[in-house]
């Protein structure tokens, strides 16, 4: 069954099943038997608990204990028995929109904390600011609360009304706003820019039921502006509905050209084509990839590479390359269950054992970003063949065709790096916390700030009252990474997405290798060559064609 982007249902595809007086699936009677068995004996446990053990005993939680065990022997990370307040938080980032007022919260203590409103939402309207902490909702105190008790209360029907109370720095008393609840879209890409020689830079944060219709929005746009040549930025991505995975590739692929194959247990094998022919055959394109990159972002990297369509730069991605479907069941919940694995258009499985998708300090490298990043060994990795005849590897994963490393770290400051890594919670939230203060003393802040000696001591005066042991001195060896990520967090809490970009273009390395090649490039064919030349270039260096393409450290 052959399947073009005509076709808009969503990939994760929801199976209701409704019995009347119960179902049966058994081959033979002593399997059928051994069954009945099993859960008869479940069902006496509970009962001889619930009438027997010595302490009083939720059975609720039990049962439910019972039944996250049973999915959990699974062994699959990627199913799971979803409560209610997670399948409504699923349901929210696939459709890409919601009723509520628009803010992005974290917990701050023991306060819910904003950490910006979304531009043109009635939190940004109503005028609310990073940092204001959330502190009643409907006259009712909050304080101590979960973000997501906070986020579902201020989540509702567009057009009704929501009380709600903050305190700010600096002013004395609860601030009170009533906002009017909207729908409150979550962009798929956040922006679009065009970049020196006419290289057009679109990042794609999520596959939802948006996200084609943006990226072909944001194309078109960047082309009326004179965009020659694409980077299309997939390293943050991690995934969402396949049918997007699939609408996205289709836009750079000709008609019929193959794009995923979903091969299941218990249904036909079902092959994904493109429906149209590409509008912008001749563009350069390279893709962004990463370890963060997984699920539909891997199909689209996976069907371009396949094809020849597009040059891949980066790292290896996750290796998610199975299909889940969902099952409402009793009670409210539903149950996310892998049914099946795709296929990209070669022939080559993606699909990671969950234990090599874990990397680790202990088996990666530590870059400026504070990522972790690992290459694995190749040599028994299975191959394959693209369209034109590249080399390309299976078992895992998306091989990117460039292996461009970010910048890494000294020993020097690896040691004191790995330190900060094992407080990462802490970190983060010191981190995040010290840029709302810090935008609160500094409110005409220009995008060129720099973070000076004393602002790492004041950040280094709030590490210690989390209990992050580590002397200044230590943390001046760590101070690239530091001023990396609070130069970022500033960034993005002030300008959004787009200013953190411009903040940090410059020290991408991903990103600086892809503009040096299409500023040569005039064609795919082109790419391709120079790429080739790159990998040449390394290998003289000692990397090994197609391996890691380091910076200086």
């Amino acid at each position: 069954m052959s399947k073009g982007k005509a076709v808009a249902v969503p990939a994760l595809i929801a199976v209701v099943a409704v019995a009347s007086g119960g179902w049966f699936l058994q081959r033979d009677v002593g399997l059928g038997a051994n069954l009945y068995v099993q859960a008869r004996v479940l069902e006496e446990v509970m009962n001889r608990i619930e009438r027997h053990f010595v302490d009083e005993i939720d059975m609720e939680e039990l049962y439910d204990a019972a039944l996250e065990s049973v999915v959990e022997a699974l062994d699959d990370p990627n199913s799971a028995l979803l409560q209610a307040p997670d399948w409504e938080d699923m349901q929210i980032r696939t459709r890409g929109e919601y009723g509520g007022v628009g803010l992005e919260v974290f917990k701050q203590d023991s306060f819910v904390t904003i950490v910006a409103p979304v531009p043109g939402t009635p939190g940004s309207r109503a005028g609310l600011r990073p940092g204001d902490r959330i502190v009643e909702v409907e006259d009712q105190s909050v304080v101590g609360w979960s973000t997501d008790g906070v986020a579902e209360i201020l989540r509702g029907e567009p057009g009704t009304s929501v009380r709600m109370g903050v305190r700010r720095h600096g002013v004395e008393r609860v601030i009170p706003f009533e906002l009017t609840r909207a729908v409150i879209q979550l962009s798929a890409v956040p922006f679009a820019v065009l970049l020196e020689g006419a290289v057009g830079y679109v990042p794609v944060e999520i596959f939802n039921g948006t996200t084609t219709s943006e990226v072909r929005a944001k194309v078109d746009s960047l082309v009326g502006e004179g965009m020659e040549s694409l980077i299309l930025d997939l390293r943050r991505n991690r995934g969402g509905l396949l049918l997007e995975g699939v609408g996205l590739s289709d836009m750079f692929l000709d008609a019929g050209s193959s794009i995923v194959e979903v091969r299941g247990r218990a249904s036909p094998i079902e092959h994904y084509r493109a429906g149209a022919d590409q509008e912008h055959s001749a563009m350069p394109v390279v893709v962004l990839v990463g370890y963060r990159s997984a699920s539909a972002s891997e199909i689209v990297a996976g069907a371009l590479q396949d094809h020849d369509r597009a040059l891949l730069i980066g790292a290896p991605t996750f290796g998610k390359g199975s299909v889940q479907s969902l099952f409402p069941v009793t009670g409210g919940r539903v149950l996310k269950l892998t049914t099946a694995r795709w296929f990209t258009p070669s022939g080559r499985s993606i699909q990671k054992d969950p234990e090599e998708q874990l990397v680790t300090t202990e088996n990666g490298v530590i870059t400026l970003r504070g990522e972790v990043v690992q290459y694995p060994d190749l040599v028994d990795r299975p191959r394959f063949a693209s369209a034109e005849g590249r080399v390309l590897h299976g078992g895992g994963g998306i091989v990117p065709d460039l292996w461009v490393l970010p910048d890494t770290l000294t020993a020097e400051e690896d040691e004191a790096v790995r330190k900060l890594v094992a407080f990462e919670g802490q970190y983060m939230l010191a981190s995040r916390n010290w840029a709302v203060r810090y935008l609160q003393e500094h409110p005409a802040l220009e995008p060129g700030f720099v973070i000076t000696d004393a602002d790492l001591a004041d950040f280094h005066g709030l590490l210690a009252e989390r209990e992050v042991e580590m002397t200044f001195e230590e943390l001046l060896r760590a101070r690239r990474m530091v001023e990396y990520h609070l130069g970022s967090e500033v960034a993005l809490q002030a300008w959004e997405e787009r200013g953190l970009f411009e903040r940090n273009a410059a020290l991408d390395t991903e990103l600086q290798k892809a503009l040096e090649l299409l500023l040569a490039a005039r064609s795919p064919q082109d790419l391709f060559r120079l790429a080739g030349a790159s990998a040449e270039s390394a290998a003289r260096v000692g990397d090994g064609v197609g391996g890691p393409d380091r910076s200086p450290r």
